[in-house]
């Protein structure tokens, strides 16, 4: 278990930091940049969840602590066998939470707009954020092997604020809609 008495260590004061093998990397180095990525979805679904009803606010609470066991996934590189992983419960347990929320949605027929009500407006930032820490993750895996549920688990959680947006918009009968080519005639 973590146990914390000092914030400040002086070890990254040359630009390097500690994976959880122990081994020294640049904080410039891909890995690190995917960890920070995951760290700041975690912080923006935080700031959403300041805006969601309870049950929400108790489903993104699991969440967050979901992205700390990433964070901890990809701090170890994956030849350390015995590190914390994601897991396929993991991912299953968001696509069980997007059928839920999905089921009462209409289908859609044009791309929505992020917005609606301020709820779905925070959804849809922490979204953007998370797709970017896929992308991340994407990137890293192209030249480190990766667990596979990671990069998984990002996809559905992208999926997951969607349908939120979606359901925080009074089941998306608030979303706004795009209009292809509305603004060319105006």
């Amino acid at each position: 278990m973590v146990h914390l008495t000092r914030i400040y260590t002086r070890g990254g004061d040359k630009g390097e930091t500690s994976l959880g093998s122990g081994d020294r990397v640049s904080k410039s180095d891909a890995r690190i940049e995917a960890i920070g990525e995951v760290d700041e979805a975690n912080a923006v679904i935080g700031w959403a969840k300041q805006y969601a009803p309870e049950a929400i606010a108790i489903l993104l609470t699991r969440i967050q602590n979901d992205l700390f066991d990433l964070g901890a996934d990809l701090c170890t590189p994956e030849e350390k066998p015995d590190a914390l992983r994601m897991i396929a419960a993991q991912v299953a347990f968001l696509e069980t939470e997007i059928d839920k929320f999905n089921a009462p949605l209409e289908p859609l027929r044009s791309f929505v707009l992020p917005g609606g009500s301020r709820e779905s407006a925070a959804l849809h930032v922490a979204r953007t954020v998370v797709r970017r820490a896929e992308r991340a993750l994407i990137k890293l895996h192209h030249t480190q092997r990766l667990n596979a549920e990671a990069i998984k688990y990002l996809n559905r959680l992208s999926d997951l604020l969607f349908v939120l947006c979606r359901h925080m918009n009074d089941n998306g009968k608030k979303d706004v809609l795009w209009v292809p080519g509305k603004s060319r005639g105006e």
